[in-house]
């Protein structure tokens, strides 16, 4: 069994779509908790809708992403763990292809489907929509199945996230002193590393990821930019180096 921790904030429509694929796509009775980090009453129709299938942990006020993904995994009640954004739609039977990828003392990422074209070269990139609303959810798990490999690489390092709740514990979690959620999952993925943890990609599922639905004025870009650079800083303050990406296999090692 598998918990899986999904953080939200206000994209309702995303929420949604992540949860119906999680859930109608699973075949074991898996944990599912959604950390509300702020805007309750926004969510609040899409969690009643599946409110008898998963865990909500409200968290009363937004508190940032990297401490609402540490109470979520917190509240986890099974030792592996699945960390997913709430733009990802689950692949069918998600569960038991990861539950036969897993391996000890890893970080596996299942591969992903993006819409536009990706830093990340593992990615297959394929525009199956850009609005929840009208993504048709048995297209793409039919298309899917066409990509489905029994093929593991050391090239993982990107979201979603399959690991022991143990081993993320064991590496301190997203550092929550970040002023955003930039970069600190590159900072924790480089700590896994550290602690000699393989950082693998399994190609046996594909998640389909959005990339951004929501609405950006000028203006937000701007200060997202801002708050972007400034976790850089704080990278840097806090390990002497800015922090690195090799595009080869997408490790975070700076020493």
């Amino acid at each position: 069994m598998i918990s899986v921790i999904i953080p939200t904030y206000k994209e309702p429509e995303v929420l949604d779509l992540c949860l119906r694929s999680a859930i109608e796509g699973q075949m074991h009775n898996n944990q599912i908790i959604v950390v509300v980090d702020g805007y309750y009453d926004l969510n609040k129709e899409v969690l009643e809708k599946y409110k008898d299938k998963i865990d909500i942990l409200d968290l009363g006020e937004n508190q940032g992403l990297c401490r609402a993904t540490n109470l979520g995994v917190y509240n986890a009640h099974y030792n592996k763990i699945l960390i997913v954004n709430d733009d990802n739609v689950f692949p069918s039977n998600w569960d038991t292809y990861l539950l036969k990828a897993y391996i000890p003392n890893s970080v596996i990422a299942p591969n992903q489907i993006e819409p536009i074209p990706s830093m990340f070269r593992q990615f297959h990139i394929n525009d199956l929509g850009r609005d929840p609303n009208t993504f048709d959810l048995k297209a793409f798990w039919k298309y899917e199945t066409t990509l489905i490999e029994d093929k593991i690489e050391e090239t993982g390092s990107t979201l979603p996230i399959f690991m022991s709740k143990h081993d993320y514990l064991k590496v301190g979690g997203w550092d929550e002193l970040y002023p955003g959620p930039w970069v600190v999952d590159w900072e924790f993925f480089m700590k896994c590393e550290m602690n000699g943890m393989k950082m693998l990609r399994t190609y046996s599922c594909h998640f389909y990821h959005f990339v951004s639905v929501g609405t950006r004025t000028p203006d937000q870009i701007a200060n997202n930019q801002i708050k972007e650079q400034a976790c850089h800083e704080y990278f840097h303050y806090k390990w002497g180096t800015y922090a690195r990406h090799n595009p080869e296999n997408n490790s975070k090692l700076i020493f």
